[in-house]
C-alpha cells in the first residue's frame, strides 16, 4: 500500500481526516519525509501486531537501500551531539557576507 504524501501543515489541518482513514501518510517537511503516520482502527492488539508489521517493515527497505539508521540519527538530530558549535561555525561567513549586501 503506497503511503500519502503530505505537508506538516496540512498534516495538522486534516488530522480528523488522516486518522479515520486506512491510509499510511507520510508527512513531509520541504520536501523531505519527516515522519509516518499509519491509522490503525480496532483493538489493542490488532494494534500492535500492526506496528510489530509496520516496523518489520521499515527495517526490509531501510536494509534494501542499505540506510545506515544510526547515521540517519545523527544527520537529524546535530544539536545532541555537539553540533551547535559546529553549525554556527560554518553560517558564521554566510551571515557576514548577507550583512554586507542589506
Amino acid at each position: 500500500m503506497e503511503a500519502t504524501k503530505v505537508g506538516i501543515k496540512e498534516f495538522r489541518a486534516g488530522m480528523a481526516k488522516y486518522i479515520a482513514s486506512s491510509t499510511p501518510v507520510a508527512v513531509t517537511r520541504h520536501g523531505q519525509t519527516v515522519g509516518c503516520f499509519i491509522p490503525t482502527h480496532g483493538s489493542a492488539d490488532a494494534d500492535i501486531a500492526a506496528l510489530k508489521k509496520a516496523s518489520k517493515t521499515l527495517d526490509r527497505l531501510l536494509a534494501a537501500q542499505r540506510v545506515d539508521v544510526e547515521e540517519v540519527v545523527a544527520s537529524r538530530y546535530p544539536l545532541q551531539q555537539g553540533g551547535h558549535q559546529l553549525r554556527h561555525r560554518q553560517l558564521e561567513p554566510l551571515r557576514k557576507r548577507y550583512r554586507r549586501r542589506v
